[in-house]
């Protein structure tokens, strides 16, 4: 049976909560309620690890400069809006729509310290941090371009924080037959700030704070939100052919 849902205009979107028009709205996390922002430029469904949306927003973030741990934030609708964790503590986001083979373009900016990440297809996270003036010898797993717990970027093509930056990062996701994987999902490359961090690296399986825990042929994309503030813009995505 449809119902209707009650919708709440929140920091500049959409909040539903329960059902939607369509029927029933519940993401893969089992939250009910989500928010619109645009993939590829077309509206699009996003929804809360866990339910709640705690501390994302769509507006404008600038870093603070007397508290540059932390972001200044603006509620801003339509063209120009980001998706924005205003600060820490909060839960984690993906998109309703599940992707396979695609190349992800996605901006973001950081406040100074913060420690976010961009989990492709839910499971596998390019980590985001406060990277900048490391020696590119000394990264590891923690650091910005990260394919956490399974390889460290290249070299450290991080911005300063409060600086947009950008991934760009191909990817190829895992085969199965049979119920049964037969091939590691792979970054084929990914390239921050128009540097090549990776290039096929395979990853045996989901990364620590994932979606679900549970590989597949496809996924959501899903930020980071439950560790530090953090905002995000420009996200494209293409299938891969």
């Amino acid at each position: 049976m449809r119902q209707v849902f009650a919708a709440t205009v929140l920091g500049g979107f959409i909040l539903a909560a329960g059902l939607s028009p369509a029927g029933d709205k519940k993401g893969e996390g089992g939250g009910g309620a989500h928010l619109h922002f645009p993939i590829s430029g077309k509206d699009a469904e996003w929804f809360f690890k866990g339910g709640k949306p705690a501390n994302w927003a769509v507006g404008n973030a600038t870093m603070d400069e007397k508290n540059q741990g932390q972001l200044d934030f603006v509620a801003k609708k339509g063209k120009g809006a980001e998706l924005v964790n205003k600060k820490g503590g909060g839960v984690d986001i993906y998109s309703e729509e599940k992707y396979g083979d695609c190349t992800i373009e996605v901006e973001f900016m950081i406040p100074k310290g913060s420690n976010s990440g961009v989990y492709v297809m839910g499971e596998y996270e390019v980590q985001v941090f406060d990277s900048y003036g490391k020696a590119s010898d000394k990264l590891n797993q923690g650091d910005l371009g990260a394919i956490y717990s399974a390889a460290a970027p290249k070299v450290n093509a991080a911005k300063k924080p409060g600086e947009w930056q950008k991934f760009v990062i191909d990817f190829q996701a895992p085969r199965f037959a049979d119920n049964k994987r037969t091939q590691m999902a792979k970054f084929i490359k990914v390239e921050l700030n128009g540097q090549v961090i990776h290039e096929n690296v395979e990853v045996k399986g989901s990364t620590g704070g994932a979606l679900t825990g549970k590989e597949a042929a496809t996924g959501p994309l899903m930020f980071q939100g439950d560790h530090g503030p953090v905002a995000f813009r420009n996200v494209k995505i293409t299938a891969r052919k």
